[in-house]
């Protein structure tokens, strides 16, 4: 099968390493999805153990579509009933760019008509009860192209079970895991988040460290379709066989508010790493470490809630606890117009990416190499 996997903009080069990881070689990166071919297995493999994709489609079909009935007869030609059957709850998805079809709630009505009346004439039914497993077919048109999609992961992979509890300004756990694997951080290297919030950073870093599948204990659609062999438990236990369970350095996870240090206590230890993580109540301005090497990842706040100058002077206070960690690597996300400046120093590397529909930027500055003996 053709396959896809979307990614959120700027996470493009972490996904990639991953799919590697997982040994699918290099895959091309298009319009954001990154594309590569498999069968029901890497299905679900590739659920099981992305860490920052945010789902797992099957492409169906790509055709011209310059009006709904090129639309409709190039939906029709797929083999729907190969997937689907009579029951199934089909839901819609997609989106319209630079086309002439326009609105895409009327391009995902003539889809589904199209599907439902495939489906009707090939299983031999009069009507669909839809009141079986969910199925989310996605129609995406960009000028006079479009193409079709079959979702197999269902609610998105950021979705890992663990983060239950409401914090404010919450940071997606995909986003997150694309931080962490952009970083230093690697096994041997003690962490911190100074500014945990719901514990999510700190979370996915012990996550990757310990190569824990991040979604080894959550369940995806495509394992209720008639179509689908059972091939997900395999792949968990393909993925806890690759655990590592070994002694490891600190992981540090702080935050001023002490309400938002015990809801990250709980997400922790959901995830099954709570013993991992040391959490603390406090100012970020006292963190310091004698730990050689360290790795700071962060996600500080850049919302409405803090005045300007309130903000200026928390950046700069960061900069300054940074500065006193002389040979840890400091990563942080911020959609703060003056996070650079107030932070100090020229980042080494900085990167776009979007956090709850803002345009942020994360910063990386490196710290010393470490010395070989």
């Amino acid at each position: 099968m053709k396959l896809s996997v979307p990614v959120a903009s700027g996470v493009e080069a972490s996904v990639k390493r991953q799919l590697k990881q997982l040994g699918y070689g290099s895959c091309p990166a298009l319009q954001g999805r990154i594309r590569l071919e498999g069968d029901w297995r890497d299905v679900a493999r590739l659920n099981v153990n992305l860490r920052a994709g945010e789902r797992v489609l099957i492409e169906l079909a790509e055709f011209s579509a310059p009006d709904f009935d090129a639309l409709y007869e190039g939906v029709s030609a797929i083999a729907w009933e190969d997937y689907l059957g009579a029951h199934d709850r089909i839901l819609m998805d997609g989106k319209c760019v630079d086309s002439k079809l326009m609105a895409i709630k009327a391009s995902g009505g003539v889809t589904k008509k199209a599907v439902v009346e495939r489906l009707r004439a090939k299983l031999g039914v009069n009507t669909l009860d839809e009141r079986g497993p969910r199925a989310v077919v996605g129609v995406y048109i960009v000028g006079d192209r479009a193409s079709v999609t079959l979702d197999t992961t269902g609610d998105g992979l950021h979705k890992r079970g663990y983060r239950v509890r409401t914090y404010s300004a919450p940071l997606r756990e995909t986003t997150a895991a694309a931080m962490v694997e952009s970083s230093f951080f690697r096994a041997g290297k003690p962490f911190a988040d100074v500014f945990c919030g719901s514990g999510t950073i700190p979370i996915e870093a012990v996550l990757y460290m310990r190569n824990i599948a991040p979604g080894k204990e959550r369940s995806f659609d495509f394992t209720r379709w008639k179509c689908s062999p059972e091939v997900l438990e395999q792949a968990r236990e393909e993925a806890r066989d690759l655990e590592d369970h070994a002694p490891m350095p600190p992981v540090f996870a702080s935050d001023i508010s002490p309400g938002a240090v015990e809801i990250a206590k709980f997400h922790a230890k959901r995830a099954g790493v709570v013993r991992d993580i040391r959490f603390s109540a406090g100012d970020m301005r006292s963190f310091s470490s004698s730990e050689p090497c360290g790795v700071l990842i962060s996600n500080p706040p850049y919302g409405e809630r803090l005045k300007a100058a309130d903000l200026q002077g928390l950046y700069r206070d960061f900069g300054k606890m940074y500065r006193s960690l002389p040979d840890w690597s400091c990563y942080f996300l911020s959609g703060y117009d003056g996070a650079q400046r107030a932070f100090g120093g020229r980042p080494d590397k900085m990167r776009r990416l979007w956090n709850a529909g803002i345009a942020c930027t994360f910063y990386s500055y490196f710290g010393a190499k470490p010395a070989h003996s």
